[in-house]
């Protein structure tokens, strides 16, 4: 569509294809593509069950110190996903969601637009541009692209992960292309993210009739004084990249329907968004203190969707500054606010994860769009970052 904008053409490209969790719908072939004539060994890894099965893109291409007698190489990898949430009521759209159309705002409308096919399609223009510029490289360049993050992530990036770790493959530069910008591009980088981690408590009781409370024990009035406690528990006091531990409930239902029953039996669930200052065994352990202290009968069961992680101010976070700097007006601020990402599987492989994108305003909306003005420099962050770090 416009020769002149190379990232802006791939995205089109991206866009048009219905890659709605966990399809990919080719958008990866497009990758390959592009990347092995530039010297990338590209692996395709399928996952899933049959009725939801999950593509998954690992690629490499190996610097000049990369060998059995120099291990030294280091390893940079572009890590994102091709899929996206669905369109939600076409009707409601401006244009087709999966037809790629420009505004007069500047925008380019599409769904995955900013989360997150404009990035991959920079990761892509950025490597080409740096092999231009440096075309025997030092080190490793890799990308890990998934199509399941925006569903249950069981056979997405996790997979990948697992793979390279019974491999004995390491990572020591991941910038993730989310949508991290905050107003405008370039203002935020995220270098980590809160932990998630739900429960389901059930509070047992003896349902009677409500004329008689002597003969019955309403876990409703039972559980009241924990949930107050629970409530008003300081989990911790955060620190200087996250804010304190949050705990919520998010549904609690007792009873039958009917007005004269005391119920059996009451149902909570609840969430933690939590930082790095607490961990996840110590959150339950300290949870089902509070719920023995007061004396319930319970069963609780614990669903982890996430464990936080952080990457402190450091080369990776350094070199995105100073690329971003010179690329527009912006310095961009570290935050860790948000939602879980792919980044927390990578965490565990990699030291320095970094998290750059877009602006998230219009993620997941009707009408998801993207800045086309920001699409060349997004791409040429990218490639000052190589740069600065593996040429």
């Amino acid at each position: 569509m416009n020769q002149n904008n190379p990232t802006f053409d791939l995205t089109c490209d991206l866009l048009r294809l219905e890659s709605v969790t966990p399809n990919d719908e080719t958008c990866q072939d497009l990758l390959i593509a592009r990347l092995a004539p530039l010297g990338f060994t590209c692996e395709t890894l399928v996952s899933g069950p049959d009725d939801f099965r999950v593509t998954n893109l690992w690629a490499i291409r190996r610097g000049t110190a990369a060998s059995a007698i120099n291990p030294s190489a280091k390893t940079f990898v572009f890590a994102g996903h091709t899929d996206v949430v669905p369109t939600g009521p076409v009707n409601q759209w401006l244009s087709e969601p999966f037809t790629p159309t420009v505004k007069d705002d500047g925008h380019l409308y599409g769904r995955g637009a900013a989360d997150m096919k404009t990035s991959i399609a920079a990761f892509v223009t950025s490597i080409e541009s740096f092999l231009q510029q440096c075309p025997n490289p030092t080190h490793n360049i890799a990308l890990l692209i998934t199509s399941d993050e925006e569903g249950p992530a069981h056979d997405g990036t996790i997979k990948v992960v697992e793979m390279l770790k019974a491999r004995g493959e390491t990572l020591d530069y991941c910038i993730v292309g989310e949508p991290t910008s905050n107003e405008v591009f370039g203002d935020m980088m995220k270098n980590g993210r809160r932990g998630t981690m739900s429960g389901k408590l059930m509070v047992k009781g003896k349902q009677g009739h409500i004329a008689y409370p002597h003969r019955a024990k309403n876990p409703i009035h039972l559980f009241a004084p924990a949930l107050t406690e629970l409530a008003s528990t300081v989990w911790d006091e955060g620190n200087a990249y996250f804010p304190p531990t949050s705990w919520q409930v998010s549904n609690i239902h007792g009873g039958t329907g009917a007005s004269n029953i005391i119920p059996g039996e009451l149902v909570v669930d609840f969430n933690f968004r939590f930082s790095t200052a607490s961990t996840s065994s110590g959150l339950q352990e300290r949870v089902c203190a509070i719920l023995d202290q007061h004396g319930l009968k319970y069963d609780l069961s614990w669903v982890i969707g996430g464990q936080p992680f952080l990457t402190e101010a450091g080369d990776l976070s350094n070199a995105i500054t100073h690329a971003v700097q010179n690329h527009t007006n912006q310095t961009p601020e570290l935050s860790t606010t948000g939602g879980t990402s792919d980044g927390r599987f990578i965490a565990t492989i990699c030291p320095q994860v970094v998290e750059f994108g877009p602006v998230s305003k219009s993620i997941h909306q009707i009408d998801e769009r993207v800045e086309i003005a920001c699409m060349t420099p997004l791409s040429h962050i990218y490639r000052d970052v190589l740069l600065q770090l593996i040429a």
